[in-house]
């Protein structure tokens, strides 16, 4: 294993240590469930246990009463971002996961994360709750959602200025929406959530798979948003902002590449659409995913960013997309762009049978566009370089 690089022993010695700070104040621990996912072979759970003054174990706050000043601050934290952006992470935490009457060990890693992979787990198909323990936290339920093999479409969808507008990474403007603007300000793009709820009415059973290069810390934030506006729930797919073992930033697209791989080998039998924007890297990322498992897309749908978004997003006041494009021509599947939801809703309706009869994907259709998955040699290859696009950030515990 690579010794781990400097920036990321810096981070974790000073989270190691405001951590114990904040402990010798009398804060406990405090977990944060999120949505997991699975099949019937395998399940991902994922949480997050932070450091939180109203822990378990403080030292008198299970005993005084409410005072106006914690009012106050619950309904900031509720309605600005900034207090979960900013939360300490618990290192090295041991966890308990209750699946049925089986129980798994795992720790959280150094950002506070839980990621454990179960298999046989011997859950059905659907959405069902497991347990998360740890000994100086109340207990937690996380919601996984078990996906049947039977199940042939799902949509993995980008957040960032895909259904939320942010125009994110310009550092100004991220630091005001994460520190200044109230929550319930913040704006859906037009249109997406109508077309993903007429995706989930054709295909009841579907995951959704919301994949970012969002930080964890603000995934219940943005849970409340998609539920808000009302997305269809599903996993979130985040990572940190901070050093990895081999750098001091975190790569955005090498977290998007790993998850979108990872998933294409959890789920051989599902076909994905694709769902992202052009004011990043989203149309390369796909792309590039698309040409080495074209069997494990349907279709792509690109929002095209406004001018405006365009330079707040990098700079310039055309996408990365124009200036570099991404090889989307040659791919044997659909590729549709549009200004927003409405726009893209009316591009896929024919090609995914939307508002006809039969909604769901002709079985025959799938069967046609497996041709084009590679045979086991081959797929055996690649799955030897995904084990490299993982890196650091497939760290899941196996039991």
């Amino acid at each position: 294993m690579p010794r781990p690089h400097v920036a990321a022993l810096v981070h974790d010695a000073w989270n190691q240590r405001v951590a114990r700070r904040l402990t010798d104040r009398g804060w406990g621990t405090r977990i944060v469930p999120h949505i997991g996912y699975g099949s019937t072979m395998t399940l991902r759970v994922l949480g997050r246990v932070v450091m939180d003054r109203d822990g378990r174990n403080g030292t008198d706050d299970a005993r005084r009463s409410p005072r106006a000043g914690d009012a106050i601050r619950d309904l900031d934290s509720a309605t600005r971002w900034w207090r979960d952006f900013v939360s300490s992470p618990a290192m090295q935490v041991p966890v308990a996961v209750t699946i049925g009457e089986r129980t798994v060990d795992t720790t959280t890693d150094a950002s506070g994360l839980i990621d454990l992979t179960v298999r046989g787990h011997g859950l059905p198909p659907g959405r069902h709750q497991v347990l998360l323990s740890t000994p100086h936290a109340d207990d937690a339920h996380a919601d996984v959602i078990v996906v049947s093999t039977t199940q042939r479409f799902g949509v993995v969808s980008d957040i960032d200025d895909t259904v939320l507008s942010t125009s994110l990474p310009r550092p100004v403007i991220a630091a005001w929406n994460t520190f200044v603007r109230e929550e319930g300000t913040r704006r859906a793009v037009p249109g997406m959530a109508t077309l993903y709820r007429e995706l989930r009415a054709a295909h009841p059973d579907m995951p959704f798979v919301y994949l970012s290069t969002g930080s964890w810390n603000i995934a219940p934030n943005l849970g409340r948003f998609l539920r808000r506006h009302g997305y269809p729930s599903g996993p979130l797919l985040l990572t940190d902002w901070g050093p990895t073992n081999t750098g001091w930033f975190r790569s955005g697209q090498q977290h998007k590449r790993a998850s979108l791989h990872r998933l294409a080998r959890e789920f051989p039998h599902i076909q994905w659409l694709l769902v992202g924007d052009d004011g990043q890297h989203d149309p390369k990322v796909y792309a590039e995913f698309a040409g080495a498992r074209p069997g494990s897309v349907r279709a792509i749908a690109i929002r095209q960013l406004t001018t405006g978004e365009q330079v707040l997003s990098h700079g310039l006041p055309v996408a990365n997309d124009d200036l570099v494009p991404a090889p989307t021509e040659d791919l044997p599947m659909p590729v549709v762009r549009a200004a927003d939801g409405y726009g893209l809703a009316r591009l896929l309706r024919p090609i995914l049978g939307l508002g006809r009869p039969e909604l769901t994907l002709d079985p025959q259709a799938v069967d046609d566009e497996d041709d084009h998955l590679v045979d086991d040699e081959d797929d055996d290859l690649m799955d030897d370089e995904d084990d490299q696009l993982l890196d650091d950030e497939e760290d899941a515990d196996d039991a």
